[in-house]
């Protein structure tokens, strides 16, 4: 990577100087911040420098956006029995009435075929949203926590509930995560997941109050056993009714409690003011945000050298976080805006997901979305299905996200986005919606409008913006195929160089 003076990775995330950030960096912040951009959009954050284009990404309330509408999803699909259905369900089982339990059971068993349906609709909704959006680290973000308050829709069975709650990592993305922690155990799909919505004084359950510090704020080993019980107390009575957080105080435990040092009668307020007041839960968030954005804890063991750096900027962030009280932008401006961020021991080296790299593509390439239920399947093939993480404990990306199987899934993918053939035939729309490569190597011809019938400085210029380098064997690789192709540098030429690009082991990486 071009620009960066020192060999060693710094652990101090000193800003990076203006001269240092130029067109590599900018389409490495693009990448990490949202799922990369155009060469146009690369060039602009170039030319704004560091710090304008930071600020661009993270103040998204200045950038206006009207999103697909919602209103389409019915919040009453899944719904409680009406008093008069639960009367009559009573009646008939008193009565031994097999005809109307069945009906009723046929009404309930409806709701939810049309609830499955339903959630691909929002799926296929917040891809688009991916897709189209001008604020992509709201979005990018939104994704992160997804990952991190891992709720599936498998055991919630309420796709309004699973589109709430993405709305409200969409409302938090980028805001306090003090407030986002408060409303994540008011959260209905979160209540239903972790078995919250009957906890009760005589009888609490412990998954919320345990996955909310395991997993959600302070890491395995920074809380005992004592405290899940006192936390699990804390967090009696916290249900919903219909689409709603309701604290059912009948149900609550208003007995005294202590939890992280914590004393009183403390309810689930209490409980997240303590975990907020440990040093552990910034330690653990900043963690969690530099393993996401900079080196995924696979890659920060990779030596002794890169483990230490990134133990001390993780401490750094951590430090910020406290500083602004857990208010997330000015600890990502800290990391987006420094050295460390940049270097190339960190660019270049997380691999994408699944969602990652089909909406990257898109982004990228201009190539056209084709069929947002094809590209929802694909993405499950490749290991990520939104709305449907694997555990509570969400992806846990890096290598796990390729093999044989999925790399195969991948580069049918990318064919399919780029040409409209699918493993089996053709995209229906292929012929309407085509791929126009053009636009994207016309800043070639800006300086020199020869240089875009030119195999080589295409290739080496498709290499740059889509790997970031332009490693020799990827480079006779296209040059091969151009030469198999007279040297005539066409649209069609591009697209397939393009698809060549797009099976190489770089391209899956960020």
């Amino acid at each position: 990577m071009a620009g960066i003076p020192s060999d060693t990775l710094p652990g101090r995330l000193e800003k990076i100087r203006d001269e240092d950030f130029g067109y590599d960096q900018a389409r490495h912040l693009l990448l990490r911040a949202g799922f990369g951009g155009t060469p146009q959009q690369i060039r602009t954050l170039a030319g704004w420098g560091v710090e304008r284009a930071v600020d661009h990404l993270l103040e998204v309330e200045r950038i206006p956006y009207e999103a697909t509408p919602d209103q389409s999803f019915d919040r009453d699909i899944v719904r409680p029995f009406s008093d008069a259905e639960r009367r009559a369900y009573r009646q008939a089982q008193r009565r031994g009435d097999e005809d109307t339990l069945a009906r009723l059971r046929l009404t309930r068993q409806q709701m939810q075929r049309q609830d499955r349906r339903q959630i691909g609709a929002v799926q296929r909704w917040w891809l688009e949203r991916m897709i189209e959006t001008p604020r992509p680290l709201e979005e990018k973000m939104t994704l992160f926590w997804h990952g991190h308050f891992a709720t599936s829709y498998r055991k919630v069975e309420d796709s309004f509930h699973m589109f709430q709650q993405n709305e409200l990592f969409r409302a938090h993305a980028l805001g306090n995560f003090g407030d986002l922690l408060f409303r994540i155990i008011r959260d209905p799909a979160m209540i239903r997941y972790l078995d919250n919505q009957a906890s009760s004084a005589q009888s609490p359950n412990e998954n919320l109050a345990r996955e909310l510090m395991e997993l959600f704020s302070l890491g395995e080993g920074n809380y005992s056993e004592r405290d899940i019980k006192e936390g699990a107390r804390a967090l009696t009575g916290y249900t919903y009714a219909d689409d709603q957080f309701y604290f059912n105080a009948e149900n609550h435990d208003r007995g005294g409690k202590r939890i992280l040092g914590a004393r009183g009668n403390l309810d689930g307020d209490g409980f997240v003011s303590a975990i907020l007041g440990e040093r552990n839960c910034a330690d653990f968030i900043a963690g969690k945000l530099y393993g996401f954005f900079a080196l995924h804890p696979e890659d920060q063991t990779a030596t002794d050298e890169i483990g230490e750096a990134a133990a001390r900027a993780r401490r750094q962030l951590a430090a910020e976080l406290l500083r602004a009280r857990y208010d997330l932008r000015p600890v990502l401006r800290t990391l987006f805006t420094s050295g460390h961020f940049y270097h190339p021991d960190v660019v270049g080296r997380r691999i994408k997901s699944p969602i990652e790299l089909v909406v990257g593509a898109i982004r990228t390439l201009n190539a056209p979305a084709r069929d947002l239920g094809v590209l929802i399947e694909a993405t499950a093939l490749m290991g990520q299905q939104v709305m449907l993480p694997p555990s509570v404990a969400g992806w846990d990306g890096g290598r796990s996200w390729i093999n044989t199987s999925t790399l195969f899934v991948r580069q049918n993918t990318m064919n399919f986005l780029l040409t409209g053939k699918l493993p089996a035939g053709y995209d229906a729309l292929a012929e309407v919606a085509t791929f126009d490569p053009w636009p994207l190597i016309e800043p070639l011809s800006e300086l020199d409008p020869a240089s875009v019938r030119d195999p080589e400085k295409v290739s080496d210029f498709l290499l740059r913006f889509t790997l970031g380098q332009s490693p020799q064997p990827a480079r006779d690789a296209l040059l091969a195929f151009a030469g198999e192709h007279d040297n005539a540098v066409t649209p069609d030429l591009v697209t397939g160089m393009l698809v060549l690009i797009s099976a190489m082991p770089e391209y899956q990486l960020t």
